[in-house]
């Protein structure tokens, strides 16, 4: 049965309320990226345990340079990622609420260099740049 025009434009406003939440987050991260080094940042308190199984799971992924389509939207991908996320619905808080990740780690956050995923998505990809240096660049010590 579809939707009827009142639960769609509710359906409208729930989802701008995600995008405004995704786009805070973001925000918010990139503060923390200027202002601290990377080795000093701490998404969650599994930070290593996630990082471990994130790069068991998907050795090759280049977190350097996001492939949206063959890393993320593919239909082994889905399937792949489907699997992974459902393993942190206990441990995450929020595990599968949408996020904003760059998709070129050298950049900010802008519309070109931005996709959606899912919170557990985001963790994976940002903890593992963290960790190998690709964040780095982004602090800016105060003088």
């Amino acid at each position: 049965m579809l939707p009827t025009a009142e639960e769609t434009a509710n359906l409208q406003e729930i989802e701008m309320q995600w995008a405004v939440k995704a786009m805070t987050h973001a925000e918010v991260y990139m503060g923390i990226l200027k202002a601290k080094p990377a080795k000093n940042i701490k998404l969650t308190q599994m930070d290593e345990d996630i990082y471990v199984d994130f790069r068991t799971e998907f050795p090759t992924l280049n977190i350097k340079n996001l492939n949206e389509l063959e890393d993320f939207k593919s239909e082994a991908a889905k399937k792949k990622w489907r699997d992974f996320v459902a393993k942190y619905e206990n441990y995450i808080t929020d595990y599968n609420f949408g996020s904003l990740v760059r998709i070129n780690s050298d950049e900010e956050y802008t519309e070109k260099n931005s996709m959606f995923v899912l919170r557990i998505q985001f963790l994976c990809i940002e903890i593992a740049r963290l960790k190998e240096g690709y964040n780095n660049g982004f602090y800016e010590p105060s003088n």
